[in-house]
């Protein structure tokens, strides 16, 4: 298959004004599929990492990104429904937009629903009428909502074909960081919305900001093709045809958080105070760009001294966070990767091939390290250390 090449211009706002941030090659292409053995792991498809920041808009993407390298089926475990800490958040959320947007007994429209709906589900239990899910990795029989007419499952990409369905909100939560061409895709939904103005367009996806300021090298992965700011996602929405009416930072800061209503008049209303934020984005792009390879060295020197010591370091979190920590550390250091969701239990990490275990294992083994992917779930994580009687020093990335 020939490479695709590399972009010149900026998926978002079309600019030409652009910036190598960072490179990486050889990396998984996708890292949330179950993959069954540690050959098939290690020989998994790889591709090239070129973030690079539009000085334009301020959108960062991966200009070496390459759609044919992607996979999204029923393989694609991706849930997060596992951890008491996200399902509080996500209900809470779905809570939030029923009663803001007064959707109670309407319809909601999911673009991107995973591969169980679960944050759909939430909105019906918080009062929604009717719920459609699109998603390619779809698993319904997964899926056991006592109110199942309620719902209606879709396993396939969103696309214009679907612009019948009509509906009161759109939500896309954890999507469109998947999309490359960002403009093209925004402007679709805005033409399948049509003259529905009064639909609200709810959308929820990692904020780039915290990643450059932290240098967090294991939140930049393949399946990540495109990466926002709270002002890059609203100047993409204001351009396509959207009226920006709220901005937030959520989950511990983690997740970017925007809601629109369709807008006949271009680039409709104000900026928010949120949108200020191109001279952050260009000292966050510079600071990754110096600090990319001292953050390397610096966890790789701290995996490789606790070998040395004798010890038997793990990471806790099997997604995508952990594969792509594991890729650019090279895995060496680490023989498992332990995670709560017991559909990976016995599959094995994408690139480096690390077996996926479940916190039961750790009483036998007793980890004398465990790095948690996602410091927001370290609480949740001593919790269940303690509960096993593994005496183990627990860090976060």
């Amino acid at each position: 298959m020939a490479e695709s090449p590399r972009l010149t211009a900026c998926p978002a706002c079309d600019g030409t004004e652009l910036e190598l941030v960072a490179t990486e090659t050889a990396i998984p292409t996708n890292s949330c599929l179950l993959l069954e053995s540690r050959d098939a792991a290690e020989g998994y498809p790889k591709g090239d990492m070129a973030l690079t920041f539009c000085r334009e808009c301020g959108f960062l993407f991966n200009a070496d990104f390459d759609p044919g390298l992607s996979e999204y089926s029923a393989r694609y475990e991706e849930t997060q429904g596992y951890s008491a800490r996200f399902v509080d958040f996500a209900r809470d959320l779905a809570k939030r937009w029923v009663e803001k947007y007064d959707l109670a007994g309407r319809t909601v429209l999911e673009i991107g629903c995973g591969s169980m709906g679960e944050f759909l589900q939430f909105m019906v239990d918080a009062g929604a009428g009717k719920a459609i899910g699109i998603d390619p990795a779809l698993n319904v029989e997964r899926i056991d909502h006592p109110a199942a007419e309620r719902f209606e499952w879709i396993p396939d990409f969103y696309s214009e074909s679907y612009t019948h369905l009509a509906a009161d909100a759109v939500v896309c939560r954890h999507t469109l960081e998947h999309i490359s061409p960002v403009k093209d895709f925004m402007e679709m939904v805005r033409r399948s919305i049509g003259d529905r103005t009064e639909t609200v367009v709810l959308f929820e996806l990692p904020d780039v900001q915290r990643v450059l300021d932290e240098v967090a090298f294991w939140d930049v992965y393949y399946e990540h093709c495109s990466y926002f700011s709270l002002g890059s996602l609203a100047r993409l929405f204001r351009s396509t045809g959207f009226e920006v009416l709220h901005l937030e930072l959520d989950y511990d800061d983690q997740y970017l958080v925007i809601e629109a209503r369709p807008s006949t008049v271009p680039a409709a209303g104000d900026p928010l105070p949120l949108e200020d934020d191109m001279a952050a984005l260009e000292a966050g792009a510079a600071h990754y760009r110096q600090g990319y390879i001292d953050t390397l060295e610096r966890w790789g020197a701290e995996l490789a001294r606790e070998r040395e010591a004798g010890g038997r370091p793990v990471i806790w979190g099997a997604g995508s966070k952990g594969v792509s920590f594991l890729t650019n550390l090279g895995g060496g250091s680490i023989d498992y990767a332990v995670d709560i969701n017991p559909t990976k239990h016995g599959m094995f990490m994408a690139g480096t091939g690390q077996q996926i275990v479940g916190p039961e294992f750790l009483v036998d083994y007793q980890p004398t390290l465990v790095v948690a992917m996602n410091p927001i779930y370290i609480d949740e994580i001593r919790r269940d250390l303690d509960r096993l009687g593994v005496d183990a020093r627990l860090v976060g990335v």
